[in-house]
Order: C-alpha cells, then structure tokens, then sequence
C-alpha cells in the first residue's frame, strides 16, 4: 500500500514538472556565436585587455618560479636571469574568440587565443633577442543560480589551456647566445601561463560580465506603441548548443507609466525556431504582439458625413436601404451620417504564412446630423490581411481586404431585416473610413531598437503558428 503511495505521488511530481516544462516564455531573444564572439571582443578592447598583456611582468615571473627545492637550479635559474637586462612583452594581440558547446550542449567554451612578441636584452649581444609566443585562456560560460533562486550568466572557470602554449625564436641568433636563449624559454613555459591565468583571465571574466549586462540593458528598453509601450526584463537565461537564450517577460505599460497587462510564463506553446544563419533573432509570443497591436489600435469612434465624403457610397447605402424600406429612404439627406464603434481592441491571428485581424465593429447609420436616434445598429464581425514588413529596423504592419465575415441587427428603427441585404455596402464603408484610419495609426511602426543595438542597420521578418520572429536582414 505505501509502495503503491509512493509511485502516485511520484507520478504527480513527475506530472508537475511536465508542466513547468511546458511553459513558454513571452519572448525569447537568442544570441548566436557570431554576435556573442563580436561583443565579447568588443569589451576586451573596451577592458584594455591587449595593454594589460604588454604589462605582464615576465621578468618578475620568472624569478617566483621555484627551482624545485634544488639550490644548483636555483643558483643557474639566479645566473641567466641576472644576465638579462630587461625582458618585456613589446606587441601583443587577441586573435579571433572561438566558441564551441560543451559536450551536454548546456554550457559554451571560450577560447581566447593570444599572439605576443617578447624581447629582451643581455650584454652578450647589441641587438634585442625577439620570442614569438602562443597561448590560449579558456573559460566556460554556463547558468549560475543564486542563493534566491535566480538565475544569470557567468563566465567563470577561466585558465590557460594545455598544449596552446608555443614559444619560439622569432629570428636566427649567434650560437652564443642561443643556449641563454634557450633556458629563457624554458623559464617562460612554466610562468606564462601562470600569468595569463593570474593577469588575462580576471578581465576575461569582467568583459563577460559587463557584455552580459550591456544586452540585459538594451533587452529592457521600451518599445514606443503610440502613448503606450512595451517593456521586456530577463526571466531566466539558457544556452542550447552554440546559443544564448534570453528567456523575457513583457508588461504593456500606459502613458503614465502604469502596468496595464503583465505577460510571464504560459501554457500558449512557442516554438523557438532555429538560428540557421541568423545572428541573433527575437521571437514574441502571439499574446504579446497582438497586445501591442491592440495598443495601437485602441477602440475610437468615427463620424463621416458620407454623402460629403464618399457621395458614390452615399447614394448606393441609401439605395439599398430603399430596398428594406422606401419610408427610411426618404429620411436620408445629404447630411447623413454613418458613426463606425470600434468598442473592443482587435485580436491579431497568426499563420506561418499569414495574419489576420479580427475585429469587432459597431456601426450606426443616421439619415441626417440632427437625427438623435440611428436608423439601425449593426455588429460586424470583420477580418482584415495584416501584412508585416520592415522599413530598417522598424516592424511595420499594414491592414488589407477587410471582409466582413457575419453582420448582425443590433437595433433597427425601420423594422426587422436581414442585414446581410447590406453586407456588401457595408465592407465598402469600412474599407474607405476605417481601413485608412487604422493604417494611418500603424504607419509609424514599431523600432526595433536591439536590432541596431546588436550592430545591424535593417531587420527582416518571419511568421510561425504561435509567434513573430525579428532577424537582421541580410546584406
């Protein structure tokens, strides 16, 4: 019987923790090697790095070696050492950063190889013997959790990989004074990497560090949605393979600053397509971009004295009207009026190829401007083509072909009828009033700020059943 317990409420367990897995972030931003290698390059130019290599105190390195408890060592170590004038470090660079998975795919390898010249000088010889040296620091960027249970990235575990290090003469010298040449570099490969260890990795680590807080910073600027806008912050960091992801929730924010809609982790499922080639993409969550669209399209109220306005689509309205009843007819004049509602905020639908969005409108026609009362209300469930495109690193979203798809007779003042008698009529009203209207608000755009943040001019686009996904355009 408690066996049987037992294996029910490790079932239950194991069933909640389906479930958190399942669980699908609002936005995901995923950082591919490319991007992370040229940022991290960035920060150690930014960190002196290349300065700090030429001030590595060689010299002073060598001389803390032990020579193995053995005194004769130590007095021929003492010997050549002294017979040096000095000895520095005269050009260093970084090569190009590598950046491979580890063998889980869970954390990311950093490989920093590093070329330097050393010279130095003794009395035995005018000019500067010149050593050509090779090496590598190596660190591991993984997720660390905190004593809270939140989660970051770190770059930690920093050292100077075996077998990278190389030295060699980089000219031919006199048989003289090879031999002291010779023990210099013997000298070098035990402190060398002793000091890359104790001088490069600490600036490895706080370029990691401070390139890490830099895309954190840029993740949480807000993105303008007319008065609204739209605000993203770190849920949880992850790294798949050769990728960072960036696990985001979102919260819309009013013009003064309040939190209208939160957006954290939900069951709504989220493919996260692959990177193939991209840099970097940010991929929102359907709820999300249809909130955003919402903000930009909140419910208004448009008048239109159509016979002023759209006079052909006065006179066919008030024909077909005719056609319900001649005495409605007869009431219209030429100050007629058509007030189109649209009361709640619009739903964005997305498809791998297409969007659409569904809209709920309320539409009044009155037979003249002093009429207080409308000859009928109709509700028209309408669709309209959403098409996305981009204009640099702005999203921009155009609405087309709207349709009309069920009209219903909300309030009539000229008996019962049928309102699809007027479906026709009607979608051409919406399309020549509220189409331009709504487009005019959508016209701005959406900036895509990270994209040129990132180092990129021009962002493309792509639709999947659950999400948009923004990546840099391709040259």
């Amino acid at each position: 019987m408690a066996g049987s317990r037992t294996f029910t409420l490790l079932c239950g367990l194991l069933a909640a923790t389906l479930v958190r897995a399942s669980l699908s972030p609002p936005a995901v931003l995923s950082l591919g090697p490319e991007v992370i290698k040229e940022r991290l390059t960035q920060e150690l130019k930014d960190h002196d790095a290349v300065n700090i290599l030429q001030q590595l105190p060689l010299l002073s390195a060598m001389r803390e070696e032990p020579a193995r408890g053995i005194r004769i060592l130590g007095s021929l170590v003492n010997s050549v050492l002294n017979s040096i004038i000095w000895l520095k470090v005269t050009s260093a660079n970084i090569l190009q950063l590598q950046l491979q998975p580890s063998a889980d795919g869970q954390e990311l390898v950093v490989k920093v190889p590093v070329d330097m010249v050393a010279g130095f000088n003794t009395p035995l010889v005018k000019t500067i013997v010149e050593m050509h040296m090779e090496t590598e620091a190596q660190g591991i960027i993984r997720v660390k959790t905190s004593k809270t249970g939140t989660t970051h990235l770190v770059l930690d575990q920093c050292f100077n990989s075996q077998g990278s290090l190389r030295i060699s003469l980089l000219h031919k010298i006199s048989f003289m004074i090879n031999p002291l040449a010779n023990k210099i570099m013997s000298l070098l490969v035990p402190a060398l990497p002793k000091l890359v260890k104790s001088r490069l990795c600490p600036v490895i680590e706080a370029a990691f560090e401070d390139m890490y807080a830099d895309v954190l910073r840029l993740v949480k600027v807000p993105v303008s949605l007319s008065s609204d806008h739209l605000e993203f912050d770190l849920l949880s960091p992850d790294i798949k393979d050769s990728i960072i992801q960036l696990n985001l929730r979102a919260k819309l924010l009013d013009s003064q600053g309040n939190v209208t809609t939160w957006f954290n982790k939900s069951e709504v499922s989220l493919t996260t397509p692959s990177l193939d080639s991209a840099p970097f993409s940010l991929m929102v969550r359907q709820d999300v971009v249809n909130a955003a669209v919402a903000a930009l399209l909140p419910p208004e109220e448009l008048m239109v004295l159509l016979d002023y306005v759209l006079p052909e689509l006065a006179r066919r309205l008030k024909a077909n009207i005719k056609v319900i009843s001649d005495k409605a007819a007869d009431q219209m004049g030429r100050t007629q009026i058509v007030k189109i509602l649209t009361q709640e905020r619009p739903e964005l639908l997305l498809d791998q190829s297409s969007a659409k969005l569904a809209q709920l409108i309320v539409l009044e026609v009155f037979a003249t401007n002093e009429a207080r009362r409308p000859l009928f209300t109709l509700g028209v469930e309408a669709s309209l083509e959403a098409q996305f495109y981009t204009e640099g690193d702005r999203l921009m979203l155009n609405l087309n072909e709207i349709s009309s798809d069920r009209i219903h007779l909300m309030n009539s003042g000229i008996g019962l009828f049928n309102p699809e008698l007027l479906k026709d009529i009607i979608t051409e009203i919406l399309e020549s009033v509220l189409l331009p209207n709504e487009n005019g608000k959508l016209r701005p755009g959406i900036l895509m700020s990270m994209v040129e943040a990132l180092g990129f001019e021009a962002a493309s686009w792509s639709l999947t059943k659950d999400a948009i996904v923004v990546t840099p355009a391709s040259s």
